[in-house]
């Protein structure tokens, strides 16, 4: 798959082993894959260039996942798939990020081959 017809996900997580893994998982799926280190930085991205899917860590050092997923339902772009990946476990964690608007939610640890199914399925392609 070229790079014209590659899926852009953005990938937001203040943990470079985790953000490297989901990275290098997606880019071997042929994802066009943008990965940043905090909420700031994925919000800029999303304002310069929408993406097919974002994928947000809720804690996050300033602006936190739930915050970026905020802004995303608030914007022009309402209705761009968001998933969440947190160690936040309980019910009411995960609750608020379905109440915030997230369109899946994904416990840490997880499974990288769990999280690209989530991710097919959220962001059908064509072949």
């Amino acid at each position: 798959m070229d790079a014209s017809q590659s899926v852009r996900v953005l990938v937001a997580d203040d943990d470079p082993d985790i953000r490297d893994l989901v990275d290098f998982k997606l880019s071997q799926a042929g994802y066009a894959v943008e990965a940043v280190p905090d909420g700031l930085s994925a919000w800029e991205s999303f304002q310069q260039e929408t993406p097919a899917l974002v994928i947000l860590d809720v804690m996050m050092p300033g602006l936190s996942g739930i915050d970026v997923l905020r802004k995303i339902r608030d914007s022009g772009s309402p209705k761009t798939p968001v998933l969440l990946l947190s160690a936040k476990s309980r019910d009411s964690d995960v609750d608020t990020g379905f109440a915030v608007g997230a369109d899946d939610y994904v416990v840490k640890p997880f499974s990288p081959r769990e999280l690209l199914h989530r991710v097919n399925r959220m962001v059908p392609r064509s072949s």
